[in-house]
C-alpha cells in the first residue's frame, strides 16, 4: 500500500489517502487518482524516501524541491534545503528535558 496526497490550486494538501502500492505498475497512480478527484495528486512516504517528507493536511508541496513541506511554525526558522523542514536559529538543547520555543526571546525554555 501506498500513500498519495491530493493538491488544490495552490499546491497545498488537501487530503491523504492510503492507495495502491507503487509496486503495481498497471496504472500511473498518481494520474489515476487525481482524475477521479480533479485535482493533482502525488504520492508520499511515511518514511520520507519520496518528496523528503510525509504530505499532512495543510503541508505545501513544492514541485521545484519535489518535497512536502509543513507550514513555518515560527517567523524566526528557516526552511532548511536539504531535509525541507523548519529549523529554529538556535538549536534545540540535547540533554533529555522537553523544551518549547520562545518566539519573543528567541529562545528555548525548559518545560
Amino acid at each position: 500500500m501506498a500513500h498519495y496526497a491530493f493538491l488544490d490550486v495552490n499546491n497545498m494538501v488537501t487530503e491523504v489517502i492510503v492507495g495502491k502500492d507503487e509496486t503495481d505498475l498497471s496504472e500511473d497512480w498518481e494520474q489515476f487518482y487525481g482524475a477521479i478527484r480533479n485535482q493533482v495528486c502525488k504520492r508520499t512516504s511515511y518514511h520520507g524516501n519520496i518528496r523528503k517528507n510525509y504530505a499532512g493536511i495543510g503541508y505545501t508541496f513544492d514541485a521545484g524541491r519535489d518535497a512536502f513541506i509543513a507550514p513555518q511554525p515560527f517567523p524566526s526558522w528557516v526552511l532548511s534545503e536539504q531535509t525541507c523542514q523548519w529549523e529554529a536559529p538556535v538549536p534545540m538543547p540535547t540533554d533529555g528535558k522537553w523544551y518549547i520555543w520562545g518566539e519573543d526571546k528567541k529562545a528555548w525554555f525548559e518545560k
